[in-house]
């Protein structure tokens, strides 16, 4: 198989507006992404596929794979599968810009499952995180997905799933991780779709590929997402990132 990723990588973050231009140890938060993809050695190319000259100029000065996006897009996915379209590639993984910090062996998870899935089952893998916290699960920022016992996706939502209703047994709650392994013609028929209705009511993308018949394997994973979406998260990377050198 041919594997790739693809770090979409939007300028105009609605919270944090320029975030992945930010220095984080003399060098910016994307190119710390892009060199972290490159050195877990997990994919035959990388690349960033932007729609910003400015990101763009950033990734070509440090010799990296860079494609401008022609076309406005609502979510990621639409961005990575315009720029894979004419792509010869069997898997795609979608890398988050603004999370340099790369799990290396959540990545592995998601490739190996395509590895071990002789019949072709899997269209995508993506993470889960369980949650233990209230205020966690009750928060709408999080989206929660809820699975069969084969851990194919049954649903997502930012409502609180599964509801407890039998308080006389437990109930285990999971965050679904927006770090997706796609075939690539699962990624392109994405493309070719409209947004579906549940997935416009809830603004999750993941839903588009339930609604039109996509099997979607969930991996979990305990290690937490260290995103970039404030200045505050910024600060905190910073503190990682010397505690590291």
């Amino acid at each position: 198989m041919k594997i790739i990723a693809m770090i979409p990588a939007r300028y105009n973050a609605s919270r944090f507006p320029g975030k992945l231009l930010k220095d984080l140890g003399g060098k910016s938060v994307i190119v710390r992404t892009y060199e972290s993809a490159l050195q877990t050695n997990l994919f035959d190319e990388v690349y960033v596929v932007t729609d910003s000259d400015v990101i763009f100029k950033e990734i070509e000065k440090v010799g990296g794979k860079v494609i401008m996006s022609k076309k406005e897009h609502d979510c990621g996915s639409d961005r990575i599968a315009e720029a894979v379209e004419q792509m010869d590639v069997d898997i795609v993984i979608n890398v988050q810009g603004d999370e340099p910090f790369i799990d290396k062996l959540s990545l592995e998870k998601l490739i190996e499952a395509f590895r071990l899935d002789a019949k072709r089952e899997i269209d995508l893998a993506s993470l889960k995180v369980q949650m233990k916290a209230k205020e966690e699960i009750e928060n709408p920022n999080n989206v929660k997905v809820i699975t069969d016992v084969n851990d194919f996706a049954i649903y997502f939502s930012r409502s609180v799933i599964p509801y407890h209703r039998d308080q006389s047994l437990s109930a285990t709650y999971f965050k679904h991780k927006g770090v997706y392994a796609f075939r690539k013609e699962a990624l392109m028929d994405f493309y070719n779709t409209p947004m579906t209705p549940l997935e416009s009511v809830e603004k999750i993308e993941a839903i588009r590929y339930l609604e039109v018949g996509k099997k979607i394997k969930m991996i979990e994973t305990t290690v937490e997402s260290i995103g970039i979406d404030t200045p505050e998260d910024l600060e905190k990377a910073l503190k990682l990132f010397e505690d590291d050198v």
